[in-house]
């Protein structure tokens, strides 16, 4: 599959496309890319739209899902609260990607920054079919917590 980039004008062309950082992995990463070159303060407990200076053009059926890079959720406060957002295949505007800081104190987004990786995933559209009873299972209606918790795990 071929995927499409547009560098929009606020775009720092010493940034290069998307990548992968390693021979297998999954997502490609994301980068802050602000139009002040400089970057922007997260408050505490307050979510920002962070712009990439990209938007793009991939193949019907399928999504790009936006996810938290491991690093930044373990060494930093902030978090992606939408996670895993999802990208249309129709849709034509900047990539942005939705940070939220998880603490008390500010944190500086630096111009550049990885903020985010994109997966791409294959997009199934069901046929939604009402019916008035659904099949019985053993698990019937019972959620949430229902199906037991591993008491060696939680501590």
């Amino acid at each position: 599959m071929k995927v499409f980039f547009k560098k929009l004008n606020h775009f720092d062309d010493s940034f290069s496309l998307p990548s992968f950082e390693s021979d297998q992995a999954a997502g490609a990463d994301l980068r802050a890319c602000f139009e002040n070159k400089k970057g922007i303060s997260v408050e505490p407990w307050e979510r920002v739209l962070i712009p990439t200076g990209l938007s793009m053009s991939f193949e019907a059926g399928y999504e790009v899902q936006v996810r938290p890079r491991s690093g930044l959720s373990f060494k930093t406060p902030l978090i992606i609260p939408n996670s895993p957002g999802t990208i249309d295949s129709d849709y034509r505007g900047e990539i942005k990607v939705i940070i939220a800081n998880m603490s008390n104190c500010a944190y500086f987004i630096t111009h550049g920054d990885r903020i985010a990786q994109m997966v791409f995933s294959k997009v199934f559209r069901p046929n939604f079919i009402e019916i008035m009873e659904l099949d019985v299972t053993n698990r019937g209606e019972n959620g949430f917590g229902s199906s037991g918790i591993n008491n060696g795990a939680m501590k």
